[in-house]
């Protein structure tokens, strides 16, 4: 699609008249890694690269590199005494000059026509396709403790999609306009940049959020201020390089590493915040959420708030279920990437008829399972983002391995010494609302429950009930009529619904991802309606005859 949406973009003034339907999306392939691969070398010198020095990132305000004395290091999470990234936070005074900075270039660039815009953002896709892919999939690897799957799947494809497909939406809107059904009046409307600033704040577990979070707000019109998550900080510190060098102005995102409190009073105590685009935690967003209540009198604007905040995931196994898929998938979902994913498997609800049949299965399959370094190939889930994630996966397990009505059926144990090791753990829970079963843990511990077959009606009601979450959520069945009656008892536990397949993998343009409740406000990033969120249309009518009467007929 890159090359004919190019083409498309430099016909100028074309851009009006020609239906942007005709432009073919299509996701970026994902790349294998075989052995004896130039793919696979290239990223693999890359990684050596990376793990051997300490790269220095800097604050960047307005195209200036600055350093406080707060300095702080991001290590590699499966070997914690090495340090990859050298960072300093920016301090009140630093992230207000930077509120400044961009309210001062925000005008000329939400002026720039979007054929403009997106140039820049298409750019450093195809950049992040090609010579860039090994440094991206690197830093994820070593910074995030990805293996090189799950990097790629994140750091490359699913990043260049978010930056392809939001540039083919924000033409596609171009071309929605109001009906003119009067030939002495043109209506039309134009879609603006919030008046203010976007505040974006991405997490540690994909590279491609915090590409998204900051970039399509951006590519909207919009002036961003984007915090990267301390333990992402090398990976998004070459997205944001990729942006300055393919054309982005100074000023248009600020690079600001900070504390979160630090950042989050600031941001909400401006007058000139126009959103957040946020991920992260329920209590982080329900206290900017109320931040932003409490200052509402002081905004020239309403701000939008955007959030994706996690989720109590769920397999839902009817006793029609396919065991093979119920297996695979649930050790996928649950697993990949130590289960830090926010819409990974948590929780999966098994008939007592497949039961033995499905425990086997995970219990076999669990031995193949690998633990380790994300820098070994065979690695199937590496170490935990840091000590913070690592303690607490260690007291839930704590809780596993103590209580009477939790079996552990495999793993339990985990080890820090060296990096922060969770075993991929497998428990039985006795009683459906043990705090394994509804408690979001992220990591790598499936919590299960085995129901009598016939109660499965029960066991639905219990689902939607049971979390506060309403993310993701797979029903396994080859009975149609069961597939349907869970679909509508579930519609509102889940955004991302999965049916005899694993509660994770959303793609870009293909299943537009996000949740409501507490997962958050659902704006479906990946999808076309997502940069709504960062207009603010304009309706324009333009009468093309005098006005030559001011009574009404009925006047007469």
């Amino acid at each position: 699609m890159q090359s004919s949406l190019r083409n498309f973009i430099l016909r100028g003034k074309e851009l009006r008249t020609i239906s942007y339907r005709c432009l073919a999306l299509q996701n970026e392939p994902i790349q294998s890694f075989l052995p004896n691969t130039q793919e696979r070398a290239d990223v693999e010198a890359a990684l050596k690269s990376v793990q051997s020095k300490t790269e220095e990132v800097p604050i960047v305000i307005g195209g200036e590199k600055l350093w406080t004395d707060d300095v702080h290091y991001q290590v590699i999470p499966y070997r914690h005494q090495k340090k990859i990234a050298k960072f300093s936070y920016a301090n009140a005074k630093l992230i207000n000059d930077a509120i400044e900075n961009s309210i001062s270039v925000r005008r000329e660039w939400e002026s720039k026509p979007i054929s403009d815009r997106v140039q820049i953002f298409l750019k450093a896709a195809d950049v992040l396709s090609n010579e860039k892919r090994p440094q991206i999939l690197a830093t994820t690897m070593a910074g995030q403790a990805k293996t090189i799957v799950q990097a790629e799947i994140d750091a490359a494809p699913e990043l260049v999609d978010f930056l392809r497909f939001n540039a083919h939406y924000a033409l596609e809107l171009q071309n929605q306009q109001p009906i003119n059904p009067d030939p002495t009046i043109e209506n039309t409307i134009s879609y603006r940049g919030l008046e203010g600033f976007v505040a974006a704040i991405s997490p540690f577990n994909f590279t491609a959020i915090g590409g998204n979070l900051a970039g399509t707000p951006a590519m909207m019109g919009n002036v961003v201020l984007w915090k990267p998550s301390d333990t992402a900080m090398l990976a998004s510190w070459v997205v944001y390089e990729t942006l300055c060098e393919c054309g982005l102005p100074p000023g248009v995102i600020q690079f600001l590493p900070a504390d979160g409190p630090t950042f989050g009073d600031a941001v909400t105590s401006s007058e000139h915040l126009a959103g957040i685009n946020f991920t992260g935690s329920v209590p982080t967003f329900t206290h900017l959420w109320q931040q932003v209540g409490a200052n509402l009198p002081k905004y020239r604007t309403f701000p939008r708030l955007g959030g994706e905040c996690g989720g109590k995931n769920y397999h839902f196994v009817h006793s029609t279920a396919d065991v093979e898929s119920v297996v695979n998938g649930t050790i996928r979902s649950a697993f990949e990437f130590g289960g830090q994913k926010c819409s990974a498997c948590s929780r999966a609800y098994i008939p007592k008829s497949l039961w033995p049949e499905v425990k086997k299965g995970l219990l076999e399959t669990i031995k193949e399972v690998k633990l380790g370094n994300a820098d070994d190939f065979s690695t199937f889930l590496s170490a935990v983002i840091d000590k913070a994630s690592f303690e607490r996966n260690k007291k839930y397990l704590q809780h596993a391995n103590s209580s009477s009505d939790v079996e552990v059926l495999a793993g339990g144990k985990c080890d820090d010494s060296v990096g922060y090791f969770v075993e991929p753990t497998i428990v039985e829970c006795k009683q459906p609302d043990d705090k394994l079963m509804k408690e979001e843990i992220f990591g790598p511990i499936l919590s299960c429950y085995v129901y009598d077959d016939d109660k499965y009606k029960d066991i639905l009601q219990l689902i939607d009930s049971t979390s506060v979450y309403g993310l993701t959520g797979s029903v396994f069945s080859k009975d149609e009529n069961v597939v349907k009656e869970a679909s509508n008892l579930l519609r509102n536990s889940a955004g991302n619904f999965y049916i005899n397949d694993k509660s994770t993998g959303s793609v870009v343009g293909q299943q537009w991802f996000g949740g409501s409740r507490k997962s958050g406000t659902n704006d479906k990033p990946g999808g076309p309606h997502y940069i709504l969120k960062w207009v603010s249309p304009q309706a324009v009518k333009r009468s093309k005859v005098p006005l030559k009467e001011w009574k009404y007929p009925s006047m007469k």
